[in-house]
């Protein structure tokens, strides 16, 4: 800043006194802020996000995409680059609250995290990572064509991960949840006939069915919906605030021109109508964990899901 001050001052022309006139004054603060600006323009923003297990994993290409579209309405200059290992939501939620590894984390907020770390409380999946159908074992199906009740579905048993805040949210309203250590355990839990289905976010039990396959005796069950109010933010660290505004910023923007809707659309509405959200039964339930400043006032940032029973 200094050196940018004397780069500037040498250009001003000075009278036979040797004071600086005021237009040459305005000149040297011009340029001064000029070139702070342009310094401040060109430095870079390093990103980095969790790596996936699986770096073609589907579920993960809507929110960087999303952040991109973000980050590039600011007109910041950045690199989006996934960490140097594989860190799974937990692990990666732990390092950011730490302030090492990673920098940003997407994930479904509860009151906990919102205190371990600060969230950009625009939900990026308009609350459909609430929004949850079944996997489950085929030799299983019969006993959902009976369910017409959250009763009746209280009677089955889910699978959840051990820190997952589903797991306490289905506990919350009565379920009797079998847990597991690890993701990818959930699937091999129900090929082998424990537990009777596992709820996954419409937005991602596509993509992970089709990558288990047909041999895993898992599938989507065709008529059933749970609905729970929640949202899935970016986090960033508690002393990064000035990341949590840009990134803030930048979605508003994509928000007020009509790009987020966009984005939104085109990748959510056919899995959707695949699903035939329209014509199933969604059970709504209580979300105990859900913090008090969610934004559920502003319908524009929210997915309606038809909560029939």
């Amino acid at each position: 800043m200094l050196n940018l001050w004397f780069l500037a001052t040498s250009v001003v022309d000075r009278n036979g006194e040797g004071q600086i006139h005021t237009l040459g004054l305005f000149k040297v603060l011009l340029l001064t802020l000029l070139l702070v600006g342009l310094n401040a323009h060109a430095a870079l923003w390093t990103i980095t996000y969790p790596r996936p297990i699986d770096d073609t994993d589907e579920r993960t290409l809507y929110p960087i995409a999303l952040l991109k579209l973000a980050l590039d309405k600011t007109g910041v200059n950045y690199e989006l680059r996934p960490s140097d290992r594989i860190l799974l939501t937990g692990k990666a939620m732990r390092q950011l609250r730490e302030n090492r590894e990673v920098s940003v984390v997407w994930s479904m907020t509860d009151i906990q995290r919102e205190k371990d770390l600060t969230a950009i409380r625009i939900p990026i999946a308009k609350g459909l990572i609430g929004l949850r159908v079944f996997a489950i074992p085929n030799q299983k199906r019969a006993k959902f064509a009976e369910v017409e009740s959250i009763a009746d579905m209280r009677a089955l048993v889910p699978v959840q991960g051990e820190d997952w805040p589903d797991t306490k949210i289905l506990q919350a309203n009565g379920f009797n949840v079998f847990t597991v250590p690890e993701f990818d355990k959930a699937y091999d839990f129900l090929s082998q006939g424990k537990g009777d289905f596992f709820p996954r976010s419409v937005i991602e039990i596509i993509p992970e069915l089709d990558k288990i396959g047909k041999s895993a005796s898992v599938s989507l069950e065709p008529s059933l919906a749970i609905y729970y109010p929640t949202a899935m933010y970016y986090f960033v660290s508690n002393n990064n605030k000035t990341l949590a505004h840009l990134i803030e910023t930048g979605l508003q923007r994509a928000i007020e021109d009509g790009s987020f809707d966009e984005l939104f659309q085109s990748t959510f509405m056919p899995i959707l109508d695949e699903m035939n959200m329209d014509e199933r039964t969604i059970f709504s339930i209580e979300n105990p964990l859900l913090p008090d400043d969610t934004p559920l006032a502003n319908e524009a940032l929210w997915y309606k899901a038809t909560a029939r029973k």
